[in-house]
């Protein structure tokens, strides 16, 4: 994969939620009985008219998820007359809130213009106390034209009123094709004793609940805290039973491709990378169904450019661009027009650098049918109250 694309590792330190009591702490402060009112209509359109380019942007997002020759910054510096500060400050969800969350409730900038967080909980409190800037959609012609429908229907910002979407990635199950003689299929070969001390099962409260609820034939964007608690039940015989070797992070994928574990919880790309590194591991979406997650782009209140922000924001939905960016994030492009002009870029393409763009084009991973979309689930909408419920309930299964 030399001087073409390279493994991302943009989970290395990822935790949907961060639930580590310190997560937790800095997510509930501040929160509670602030939810800001809806912005009117009028008060939008005001924002938006006193705001002028200033010609400069500040875009705060995870390690190793921009070209490392910042190509389309690069790019869009050179179209638009526009600077940019790239910064890689952010590794965690609520590390990241924690931090943000008594700058905005003070009232002051974070010093960032553009953020990318991921749909969950800490992206869930920066809309509804108001810290994220409703977007002008009237500056966003690229992403009207380019984004695809299931875009632009997430129902954890519906109408993208705050966000657009950065990339996404799926949660599945992966399992050593060496060690693992049958096709699986199901979410409940993670439950099958017969596997007893080969399964591996993430860490983060939310994946795990949602594996639990989907198992159960729940959907957990409309579940209830009798739901949350019969998926713990469900979880927690799986781990008395013993057929949990351990609750992983990124780790887990070492874990399967290794043999530690035959089968895991796994995130899509993670899985992509490491067959293009030959490795033994398949990835699928079980029949019951599978979770998607979102990064999104967002304005913080009190940004110095917004309007740059969001032209920004706008510029990365050109394909050629959005096409530049995937073929090194290597996770699912909001673009549906990037897996077409990958398709004719590998077919000028020579030696591993062809093959490469053949794998990603053909890869469910980085393009999903829809009939893996139709199976795809998003997280539990938590608000304040819930999560003090729902939180302990899954910790308490991964943290025993």
């Amino acid at each position: 994969m030399r001087g073409m694309t390279q493994p991302r590792t943009r989970r290395d330190v990822f935790r949907l939620a961060g639930f580590s009591a310190a997560g937790l702490a800095l997510a509930a402060c501040g929160v509670q009985g602030q939810k800001a009112a809806p912005p009117k209509a009028d008060a939008v359109a005001d924002y938006w008219a006193k705001q002028r380019k200033n010609g400069k942007v500040v875009f705060a997002n995870w390690p190793e998820y921009m070209p490392e020759d910042k190509g389309p910054l690069e790019k869009f510096k050179q179209d638009t007359g526009i600077a940019y500060e790239y910064k890689e400050v952010i590794q965690e969800n609520a590390e990241f809130f924690g931090k943000a969350d008594p700058v905005l409730r003070a009232g002051q900038p974070l010093g960032y213009d553009i953020v990318v967080m991921t749909n969950g909980i800490q992206l869930q409190h920066m809309i509804e106390l108001g810290y994220a800037v409703p977007l002008d959609h009237a500056k966003l012609p690229n992403f009207q034209a380019n984004a695809g429908q299931k875009y632009k229907e997430r129902a954890y910002d519906p109408g993208n009123k705050y966000t657009v979407p950065y990339t996404s990635g799926v949660t599945g199950i992966a399992y050593n094709t060496e060690l693992v003689k049958e096709e699986i299929t199901s979410i409940e070969s993670l439950f099958d004793p017969k596997y007893k001390g080969k399964v591996g099962m993430m860490a983060d409260a939310q994946e795990i609940a949602n594996f639990g609820m989907i198992a159960l034939g729940v959907d957990p964007e409309k579940s209830s805290e009798a739901d949350w608690r019969k998926a713990g039940e469900k979880l927690k015989a799986q781990r008395d039973a013993g057929i949990v070797r351990k609750y992983y992070d990124q780790s887990y994928i070492d874990a399967v491709a290794k043999g530690d574990v035959y089968l895991t919880m796994a995130w899509s790309g993670d899985v992509f990378q490491r067959q293009l590194a030959g490795e033994p591991v398949k990835f699928v979406v079980p029949a019951e169904g599978g979770t998607i997650w979102t990064d999104n782009m967002l304005i913080p209140k009190g940004a110095a450019n917004p309007v740059d922000a969001l032209m920004l924001m706008d510029y990365l939905y050109q394909p050629a661009i959005a096409a530049e960016l995937d073929e090194y994030i290597q996770y699912v492009t909001p673009v549906p027009a990037v897996q077409d002009l990958l398709r004719e870029k590998a077919k000028t393409a020579k030696g591993e650098d062809k093959k490469a763009l053949e794998d990603m084009v053909d890869s469910p991973l980085m393009f999903p049918s829809e009939s893996d979309y139709a199976k795809l689930r998003n997280y539990t909408p938590l608000t304040t109250q819930q999560e003090q419920v729902f939180n302990p309930i899954f910790q308490s299964i991964t943290q025993a």
